[in-house]
């Protein structure tokens, strides 16, 4: 008979006790810890942030606390970091990996990182003057160097400037 009452009072105490482990989960942590990582520098170092938006090589991912752990490759993109409220900054990334550990911790590792309010109006000049000399007098050779040269600075340029509309 104890065997039985055993069972009867931990039967009406697990319900009590899987709520309050569930609430206490969900009160932890409301922010993730960033690191982001240059191989010369760091930009974040465990840093509390709300949000972080990447755009990996399978899709564009919102990460926020209490994420599942997972590792995922970068495309050349923008990376944007919402520190609190409506506050966020953002970066071009030439690619990396994003790793995303247990307990709200985040890390983005990435070979070049440059800020969005470093850019300049100077992309669209330098992919105008290049588009000139391609047109210009010159040998197949360095035309074809300039147009090389141009689509990169062009799609910096359409990033700039869509960057610019976000």
């Amino acid at each position: 008979m104890s065997t039985l009452c055993l069972l009867s009072t931990t039967a009406r105490r697990a319900p009590k006790l899987l709520v309050s482990q569930c609430h206490s989960h969900a009160e932890v942590s409301d922010k993730i810890k960033l690191s982001l990582v240059l191989p010369h520098q760091s930009i974040f170092t465990s840093t509390d942030v709300i949000e972080v938006n990447i755009t990996a090589t399978t899709r564009d991912m919102g990460i926020l606390a209490n994420h599942v752990p997972s590792i995922e490759p970068l495309c050349p993109g923008v990376v944007e970091v919402i520190e609190s409220g409506s506050v966020s900054k953002k970066w071009f990334v030439s690619g990396g990996f994003t790793t995303v550990h247990p307990n709200d911790k985040l890390t983005i590792g990435v070979v070049e990182a440059v800020s969005l309010e470093d850019f300049s109006w100077a992309v669209h000049m330098n992919l105008q003057e290049a588009l000139k000399v391609a047109a210009g007098n010159r040998s197949e050779e360095d035309k074809m160097d300039k147009m090389s040269h141009s689509s990169g600075v062009e799609s910096i340029s359409t990033m700039q400037i869509g960057m610019i509309t976000l």
